[in-house]
């Protein structure tokens, strides 16, 4: 046990390895880390807490898990990030084996060490009756919104994610820009992080009073940013965007959602098309 208990407000990280098979997981931590039991059983539920056998390394959530000499045991600990409340997603379309679900901003697609429990996938296995496997097949950005695609079972996760492969999914975002966009579509081919990268973009509507544009998308590529990269190389960068663009901290949230798909689906092959309601697209403010 550390001489000085750190405060709960500095991270902590704890590395154990397993000598003997006399206490669990929760007192061991709680003994190395100089927090209560308690609060390590909650940042365990959150994942926070890893174990590795042998070559598997895995989040571990119960409590009373059997450990075997030999193992190691990890903590993750921030309290600042284990006090993030995950935004609300809400289902969409379901497909059985996978399902189509609206990310709000703030959700996340990836979780990292210290926790997944903000990520879109963990908050369907906690918020679905009867609970079922959640599999991320594509990502959209912390601060973007609209649908995502939601695998329940790995073969139609592999066969979903095979489309987005090989491009045979078709996907259109709308965002919002400023100034007013070009009447034509837009083809942009700039690359991003020094890969290939293709859009169109077509104006849907021009709010002369705010001077902004709603325009429509459709992405040849995936790229990280690649929609915010290619209308700020346009001179229009995304209302919202902090990263590419020149908004303020208390600019309104990055107005940039996925609307809609049209593939055709691997479970019945049949061709299907999803369109995110108008009430959760992008508006004008």
């Amino acid at each position: 046990m550390p001489d000085l208990p750190q405060p709960a407000d500095t991270p902590i990280e704890c590395h154990i390895d397993i000598t003997h098979t006399a206490l669990d997981a929760v007192t061991l931590l709680s003994q190395q880390s100089g927090l209560s039991k308690q609060v390590i059983k909650q940042a365990m539920q959150k994942g926070a807490v890893w174990h590795t056998h042998g070559k598997q390394v895995n989040r571990l959530r119960r409590a009373k898990k059997a450990l075997s000499v030999g193992d190691k045991i990890h903590l993750y600990y921030n309290s600042h990030i284990l006090a993030e409340v995950p935004a609300a997603a809400q289902l969409m379309f379901d497909q059985g084996e996978y399902s189509l679900w609206y990310k709000p901003y703030g959700l996340r697609c990836q979780a990292s060490k210290w926790s997944d429990h903000t990520t879109i996938n963990r908050y369907i296995e906690l918020n679905t009756e009867p609970q079922r496997s959640a599999y991320i097949i594509h990502r959209l950005d912390r601060a973007a919104s609209g649908l995502i695609i939601i695998g329940h079972t790995k073969k139609a996760t592999a066969a979903v994610a095979k489309l987005f492969e090989i491009r045979q999914l078709d996907k259109f975002y709308q965002v919002i820009v400023h100034g007013r966009f070009a009447e034509t579509t837009q083809t942009i081919a700039t690359d991003v992080d020094g890969k290939p990268a293709l859009s169109y973009a077509t104006l849907l509507e021009y709010n002369a009073a705010l001077d902004q544009s709603k325009v429509r998308v459709k992405i040849a590529s995936g790229r990280k940013h690649q929609i915010r990269i290619h209308m700020a190389s346009l001179g229009h960068s995304v209302v919202g965007d902090r990263l590419h663009g020149n908004a303020h901290s208390d600019a309104p949230d990055l107005k940039l959602c996925c609307c809609e798909f049209a593939f055709t689906c691997p479970v019945t092959h049949q061709a299907v098309t999803f369109n995110l309601p108008e009430a959760l697209r992008p508006q004008f403010e």
